[in-house]
């Protein structure tokens, strides 16, 4: 049952029911799929990952979450409770890097403001950015999965603003250089190198952009989905600039970059001495010369250093010669070596800029950011001392939980029973005995001497663990006659708190000796590069040491005890993260791979202890405040103390006093079935009262509701008489009037045949006329209509007796305004008009392209006379402007072809020429003439008839056919109206016949089918004497 109204399942797992592993799967399910991530264990926090950006880390979130106490809002990433002015401070445990990353923007987001807050807290925000491009990769599981430990210490001054922090790295995952899984990648500085340098900065560097050309980068993944490793690249180094790296020391860590890189390329090759010992050389010298001109090495010593080995005694030295495999684990020895030194030189120069200074006083708040449990297909020695940092883990936190469970009863006085649950401790032992233990075992194989490999450490832990109930080989499992598939001759299986975990002990010796031969060291140190001479102070001959170095496992152990004493002294916060599914995909919940992890995060056995005495406690403050509503004693008003006023309550509720206990400041509630019933009880009575409000409420609108309308109802009524007695006056008054009127008519009508004569009527009808027409031509004055001639409205006559006259003046102010715009018109637009005016003479009504024509203006040039001077020529001198110049078709009479002509209209004469050939072809006087034919369809097809005297008459008429075909005949009509003073016949008709030679042709126009605005015209001839046309 949840506490909080509107939540989803049960938000506090102690307080689940049945306690068991399906209704924990069960319940995360429910939650993860309404989007709610987070579910408490006490104060733990179980995190899945939702895999898509959610609204609830926004500043509102942060203001609101910043004071609360428990079970008011839902679960989230828990704050710094209490927060770093204070006296105790936290430390929060997250295996995931968002989960830490969240905490420090919390951390950032609820400081104080200032210069040099800001300044300190951007640069502790901007180291995640760089440690991850260099300590993070893309792995099966995850896209950006964190393959080192990062503890990071952030110092507060008293008034809780952070002066620095310090960081500690574990166990970088120095074998991913070399070697990545199918499917993973190496670190992702190197594809961000690659991807957003510019081409200055990787010519500087002697890399190439494609990626397929470095045998250290996995050529199968070289891109991640929603991952930019361009804008990446470019936000760390904006990062490192933030945290104050200068452009030197940046230049020179990615120059270390890409010699990592590519001494991947540096191909070995077999060959032999003089005595026939195989030996080895460097197949290709132009990566090792590139190498040796970037960090300033001689080239032949470095490849001296690939393939060969000295052994240094305190009497003499003796050089060998390594084969190829020795070389090569030479090579990528140095290759790991230089990037561990590398990101342990870059977090140790973060460090520098966010460390504090001495005398300053401060508080702590740490936060770890650890590798979870791992269980691969193959795992190897880093999952050996993975799985052995979280059996510590895990054994730090069932130990915190329970002191601090013990702490609060001690605190509160409540009895303290013994819980019992799975202690890890002999599994820590098993590993990290310091005589008796794995990793012992591991560092006295590898300084024995003698013949040493990976099987004599594994029979060396078959003969000293053959009877530990934690540990499994082949050999333990044959002697008891177990028969195990699954086991490799060359595995050894341990029983962890999370479940059995197969290692491969191939390659424990060499990864855990680490050994860089002091020939690589010396050539290092030789370098002129400065940051790449400072990562191997041990190359020194003046320093050089014989004492071997301590182990990878010894260091890793050392780190990882110190790691204990500082979580030790905190308060610890934990947040536990979980992964929904393997694809990384929103909203799917996979039930095996959460309860796995649930498993390895030893989940439920948290719960257990965490439910072993009381499941539930709260301070009776707000205990008191969330269930007072439960008893008439403290509701709803009560003035007594918060412990007397919960005993009130849980009395009158009749509890059983085996499931509570009074503290000193906490109510301490055994089973979670009791506080679901208060919740029960809770509910139920909010129900009541709100029934109960609701009651009074309605009493209460239904109370105003009627008063208002008895108010409404008097103010109508009121209203509704002074209205009806309105209207019995006005009627009264009216008749008055009207008896008045009458009796007043009949004494005019008396007194007017006693005093006047007959002439009086006419005479006052004659005054009454004038009055009208007066009052008509005053009121026409004031009236009158705009001046625009296309405005015809007039007012009408007030009386009919006007309407002859109303109809002149209107006839009269219609000219005088057409005079008035007349004299207003230039000579050009005056003969335009008159043009426009003889068009619609000629073709008004007649032709139905004609209302298409109207509102378009006459150009009269259609073909850029004025461009062509050839054409110009062709008028003549003496007659003046070219009236009209257009592009017509000449239609054949014979076979109904046509042929493009241009037309030149002048005062005197018609002419056709050639389009191509722009000379005279046919000169035809306008006297000569005779009229024209044309259709009354949407066609440019019109006759133009000669007369039979003519010289060119005598070969007949011309079919033609114009766009502008109304403009064409009306400038013919108006030129040959001043040139021969006669009119020219326009005949509109769909059958007309053309001469032709000493025969005539009769032409036909039809309408076709689909006649529209743009008509086309087919010719067909049918017979000798007669073509039909078809408007189309």
């Amino acid at each position: 049952m949840p506490l909080l109204e509107g939540s989803v399942g049960v938000e506090d797992l102690v307080l689940l029911e049945p306690l068991v592993e399906e209704s924990l799967l069960k319940n995360l399910q429910l939650r993860y799929e309404n989007k709610e991530i987070y579910t408490y264990i006490g104060n733990v926090v179980i995190s899945v990952n939702p895999y898509q950006q959610l609204p609830i880390y926004g500043p509102e979130f942060i203001a609101k979450y910043q004071d609360y106490t428990f079970y008011e809002l839902k679960p989230h990433i828990p704050r710094p409770d209490p927060p770093p002015h204070r006296t105790s401070f936290p430390l929060f445990l997250t295996p995931r890097g968002e989960a830490s990353k969240l905490v420090m923007s919390y951390v950032a987001a609820v400081c104080g403001k200032g210069e040099q807050v800001n300044s300190v807290k951007e640069q502790l925000l901007q180291s995640n950015p760089v440690l991850e491009a260099f300590g993070n990769a893309k792995t099966i599981r995850n896209n950006n999965s964190s393959r080192f430990g990062k503890y990071m210490d952030i110092e507060f001054d008293f008034k809780g603003s952070p002066l620095g922090g310090v960081i500690t790295n574990y166990l970088l995952e120095k074998s991913r250089l070399v070697k990545q899984l199918k499917g993973e990648r190496n670190f992702h500085i190197f594809y961000q190198l690659l991807a957003g340098a510019d081409e200055q900065l990787l010519k500087a560097l002697k890399l190439e952009r494609d990626t397929t050309g470095y045998a250290y980068l996995n050529h199968e993944v070289s891109r991640v989905d929603g991952m930019d490793d361009a804008s990446s690249f470019r936000a760390v180094q904006s990062a490192m600039a933030v945290i104050g790296f200068s452009e030197e020391e940046i230049r020179q860590v990615l120059e270390v970059t890409s010699m990592v890189l590519k001494l991947g390329n540096v191909l070995v090759a077999d060959e032999f001495q003089a005595s026939g010992i195989p030996a080895s050389g460097i197949r290709d010298g132009r990566g090792v010369r590139e190498i040796g001109e970037m960090v300033g090495l001689n080239s032949e010593e470095v490849e001296r250093a690939l393939c060969s080995r000295t052994m240094e005694t305190a009497k003499e030295k003796v050089v060998t010669a390594l084969n190829v495999m020795q070389a090569q684990y030479a090579r990528d020895a140095l290759a790991k070596n230089i990037y561990s030194r590398l990101f342990d030189w870059i977090v140790n120069r973060i460090n520098e800029s966010i460390k504090v200074g001495i005398g300053e006083k401060k508080k702590v708040m740490g936060v770890l950011d650890i590798y979870g449990f791992e269980i691969l297909e193959d795992n190897s020695f880093e999952q050996f001392v993975i799985n052995y940092c979280n059996e510590k883990l895990q054994q730090v936190f069932i130990e915190m939980t329970l002191k601090e469970e013990q702490e609060e009863y001690k605190r509160e006085g409540i009895p303290w029973t013994k819980v019992d649950y799975f202690d890890n401790g002999i599994i820590c032992k098993l590993i990290e005995h310091n005589q008796r233990g794995i990793l012992a075992m591991l560092d006295e194989e590898c300084l024995r001497p003698g013949v040493v490999s990976d099987s004599t450490f594994l029979a060396k832990l078959n003969q000293l663990f053959s009877k530990h109930g934690h540990y499994e080989s082949k050999v333990t499992q044959n002697a008891q006659r177990q028969y195990d598939h699954t086991m490799g001759l060359s595995c050894f299986r341990i029983c962890h708190y999370a479940g059995k975990v197969t290692y491969n002990v191939t390659s424990f010796i060499d990864k855990n000796n680490d050994l860089l031969f002091r020939d690589l060291l010396q050539a290092m140190w030789k370098a002129q590069h400065p940051l790449l001479r400072s990562l191997f102070p041990e190359g020194n001959p003046k320093q050089a040491s014989l004492k071997r170095p301590p182990t990878a496992g010894a260091q890793f152990k050392s780190s990882v005890a110190i790691l204990m004493k500082n979580l030790y002294s905190k308060s610890p916060n934990y947040i536990r993260c979980i992964k929904p599914n393997e694809h990384q995909q929103r909203g799917q919940f996979s039930s095996d791979l959460v309860a796995t992890q649930a498993r390895y995060l030893g989940l439920l056995e948290n719960v257990r202890v965490r439910r072993a005495g009381y499941a539930h406690r709260q301070g009776y403050g707000p205990f008191l405040e969330r269930y007072r509503l439960l008893s008439r004693s403290t509701w709803p008003h009560w003035n007594g103390g918060d412990r007397e006023g919960v005993e009130k309550v849980l009395g009158e509720l009749s509890m059983s006093s085996g499931e509570l206990a009074f503290g000193k400041t906490k109510i301490f509630i055994r089973s979670p079935k009791t506080l679901f019933y208060l919740e029960e009880q809770r509910r139920l009575r909010l129900q009541q009262l709100a029934t109960l409000i609701q009651k009074i409420y309605r009493g209460w609108r239904c109370r105003t509701h009627y008063q208002l309308m008895r108010k409404s109802q008097i103010l109508i009524s009121s209203w509704f008489r002074g209205n009806m007695q309105k209207k019995c006056y006005g009627k009264i008054k009216a008749s008055v009037l009207l008896i008045q009127a009458f009796v007043r008519g009949w004494k005019a009508r008396k007194n007017y045949r006693k005093y006047f004569r007959s002439e009086a009527a006419l005479t006052l009808a004659d005054f009454i006329y004038k009055s009208m027409v007066q009052k008509f031509l005053l009121g026409l004055k004031n009236n009158l209509p705009s001046t625009n001639v296309l405005d015809k409205t007039w007012p009408a006559a007030p009386y009919k007796c006007l309407s002859t006259a109303n109809q002149e003046l209107q006839q009269l102010f219609y000219q005088w305004k057409c005079k008035r715009f007349r004299d207003q018109l230039s000579p050009k637009q005056v003969e335009i008009l008159r043009e426009k005016l003889c068009a619609s003479e000629l073709f008004k009504g007649k032709k139905a392209s004609y209302p298409q024509s109207v509102p378009i203006p006459f150009c009269g040039d259609y073909i850029g006379l004025q461009g062509n001077p050839k054409l110009q020529k062709l008028k003549g001198g003496e007659e003046g402007p070219v009236l009209m110049a257009e592009a017509v078709k000449k239609v054949n009479r014979g076979n109904g072809k046509t042929s493009s002509r241009i037309l030149l209209l002048t005062k005197g004469h018609v002419i056709l020429t050639d389009t191509k050939k722009s000379q005279a072809k046919i000169v035809i006087g306008l006297d000569n003439v005779a009229g024209v034919s044309v259709t009354s369809l949407k066609d440019g097809l019109f006759s133009l008839h000669l007369s039979e005297m003519s010289s060119v008459g005598s070969k007949g008429d011309f079919l033609l056919v114009s766009e502008h075909v109304i403009e064409l005949l009306t400038k013919m009509y108006r030129a040959v109206l001043d040139a021969t003073q006669r009119q020219l016949t326009v005949t509109v008709t769909e059958k007309f016949s053309v001469r032709f030679k000493e025969n005539s042709v009769a032409v036909k126009v039809v309408q076709g089918p689909a006649g529209g605005d743009n008509s086309k015209l087919r010719y067909k001839k049918k017979g000798s004497h007669c073509l039909e046309v078809t408007v189309q």
